[in-house]
């Protein structure tokens, strides 16, 4: 597949864009022309301006930017007296005029100079980019977080999952968004070509990722899933270079290793949830013989948790791990299996899971279905969990019902081996 038919595929019907670039110069400060895009009207003239201030904008330190963000964050805030004076129109009266008056009243401009911005060709990758800049001063300039919140408000309409656009990636596609791939890999380093070769062309690997037709070359989140026989027990087998393809017709198991958010400037935009069922989808109408649908997938937070607890086995399961003493981690593996499967279940922040990936997969309706010691035993495997992974099923039959029971109540779904696990060790605790 050329370059041209991959992002043919994903532009199909849209008009060409001209590619993002400076626009004629000008005299006008970036405030000024700030003020000139919020109040103009014209269409043309309004690209023209808004590719200038991006322009300005690549081009500002750090003190420039701050003061940019100020300009926003206060310089286009809402009017509190006109929404008050809209919202009591609005309940004494409550049409459709003094309800548009009150929608009005409530939206900052800064959200209309925002899209107005985004009419530059290329300007959503810019203010991706933009995004990033303000998380990064955010931590020490709280009173930007109204800012922030905007963005988060535009983006989630902008990449709407009903804007996306899924593509396999696979050996063939465009050198320049397997460069990307292998950069953007954030659970299983891609160390070079033959590692990624050997990720996406023997015929039992499969890698899906999700793209915006306002961003061709950025993928957004991506998908590495190992067909399989059955349910790996360590990701260093999927991994290994010696490794035989497994024949498709005897892959009965989808396996979910690595799923990888590109664009950090996107934080808070959900798309790993529809992104996995839409995968599932394509690979049941591909090969419908699969019947189990799997991850394989890290606890990081499982070492911090462990050594804030009491006990003589947390704390020798953490010694371990920061000796990075393999061997000892090993013959510690029913301990390691029942630590990681009590973490999951019973540590608790607020009162969802304290783990992110365990939050983000039971919020998609799977349940946790195994949990693997030695699946992991890199550098990295060691430190955030003793090398313990854990497997989330994707029950078809049950993920719906998965998602609301965790929406609703936090309800975390476990499969009889966790449970028979969690019991035994509770019996085993009493007896000592």
């Amino acid at each position: 597949m050329g370059r041209f038919s991959f992002f043919s595929e994903i532009v199909t019907g849209l008009l060409e864009r001209t590619p993002f670039g400076a626009p004629e110069g000008t005299d006008q400060t970036l405030d000024a022309l700030c003020h000139a895009l919020l109040s103009g009207r014209g269409e043309i003239s309004g690209k023209r301006v808004a590719q200038d201030i991006l322009s300005r904008y690549k081009g500002l330190d750090a003190g420039e930017r701050l003061a940019f963000f100020r300009l926003m964050a206060q310089g286009m805030d809402v009017d509190t007296k006109a929404v008050i004076r809209a919202a009591e129109a609005y309940g004494k009266a409550p049409t459709g005029a003094s309800y548009a008056g009150l929608a009005d009243a409530a939206e900052p401009p800064r959200q209309e100079f925002l899209r107005r911005l985004n009419q530059a060709p290329g300007a959503t990758l810019e203010l991706v980019r933009m995004r990033l800049d303000l998380l990064g001063v955010l931590h020490d300039h709280p009173e930007l977080a109204p800012l922030d919140l905007d963005f988060i408000h535009l983006f989630r309409s902008w990449f709407n999952r009903g804007f996306l656009v899924l593509r396999r990636i696979d050996w063939h596609t465009p050198a320049n968004i397997l460069e990307k791939i292998i950069a953007y890999e954030a659970v299983h380093a891609i160390n070079d070509w033959s590692d990624l070769q050997r990720r996406l062309l023997p015929e039992d690997r499969r890698c899906f990722a999700f793209f915006h037709p306002a961003m061709l070359e950025e993928p957004l989140i991506f998908v590495e899933v190992a067909l399989c026989k059955g349910i790996p027990g360590s990701v260093q087998s999927l991994l290994a270079e010696t490794r035989t393809p497994l024949p498709l017709a005897q892959a009965d198991t989808a396996v979910f290793y690595s799923i990888s958010n590109c664009q950090e400037g996107l934080r808070g935009i959900s798309f790993g949830n529809s992104l996995i069922k839409q995968v599932v989808e394509e690979l049941r109408q591909e090969l419908p013989h699969l019947d189990s649908f799997v991850t394989l997938s890290p606890i990081p937070g499982l070492m911090r948790h462990l050594a804030s607890q009491e006990g003589e086995a947390p704390r020798a399961i953490a010694r371990a791990a920061k000796a990075g003493d393999r061997k000892r981690l090993e013959a510690m593996g029913p301990q390691i299996r029942l630590a990681a499967a009590d973490y999951l279940v019973n540590a608790k922040r607020g009162a969802a899971p304290l783990d992110p990936v365990a939050r983000f997969h039971l919020g998609n309706g799977a349940l946790i279905h195994r949990v693997h010691a030695g699946a992991d035993i890199s550098d990295n495997g060691i430190r955030q969990s003793a090398g313990a992974m854990v497997s989330y099923l994707y029950d078809l039959a049950r993920v719906e019902a998965n998602h609301e029971g965790f929406a609703t109540a936090n309800r975390v779904v476990i499969s009889k081996e966790i449970k028979t696990l969690l019991q035994t060790g509770a019996a085993q605790g009493k007896q000592t």
